[in-house]
């Protein structure tokens, strides 16, 4: 596996708005270890699974009272959502499969009721 951490520097600014990003005055790349080609070092990959995991559960939106009480609460609902993002849900980037049969981990595509077995 290759990895490699990109570091930005923001601009602080008083007179921003709330919502309005910051200014990025700079970046560095690091690799972590393996071999990670530079060119293709970003944060894309990161900040789109971030913004899926905010769309899909809300316990992360902003501004929500659909927050989780209890933090083993918390830990469970992530639990089902990542194993239903790998093995349930086709992914159109994958032709069709799940990242679980993408990755040899499934030959099929899981029902829900077959993930909540499996997960009790």
């Amino acid at each position: 596996m290759d990895f490699a951490q990109l570091i930005k520097t923001y601009r602080s600014t008083q007179t921003v708005t709330r919502y309005s990003p910051a200014e990025i005055i700079s970046t560095e790349n690091i690799p972590r270890f393996g071999n990670p080609d530079e060119e293709l070092i970003c944060t894309s990959h990161v900040e789109r699974m971030n913004l899926t995991v905010r769309m899909q559960l809300r316990r992360f939106t902003r501004l929500s009272n659909a927050h989780s009480k209890k933090q083993e609460h918390h830990a469970a609902r992530q639990a089902i959502f990542f194993a239903w993002y790998n093995f349930c849900r086709k992914h159109q980037s994958l032709g069709g499969k799940t990242p679980a049969m993408a990755s040899g981990l499934a030959d099929r595509m899981w029902t829900i009721p077959e993930l909540l077995k499996r997960a009790a």
